[in-house]
């Protein structure tokens, strides 16, 4: 089941990922966020983040 969060990021961080998701790798900015979520724990789990 999804859930609606509320986030507070920078500004400029948010035109990446805005310009990220309109190149058409991802479907939106939820996804976005959702992936690279995934990913940092996953990297964090296996040892791998900074």
């Amino acid at each position: 089941m999804k859930v609606k969060v509320s986030i507070s990021i920078e500004d400029s961080t948010l035109k990446k990922v805005e310009n990220t998701v309109k190149s058409g790798i991802y479907r939106n900015k939820s996804h976005f966020i959702e992936f690279a979520t995934q990913k940092h724990l996953l990297e964090i789990k296996n040892g791998t983040s900074d």
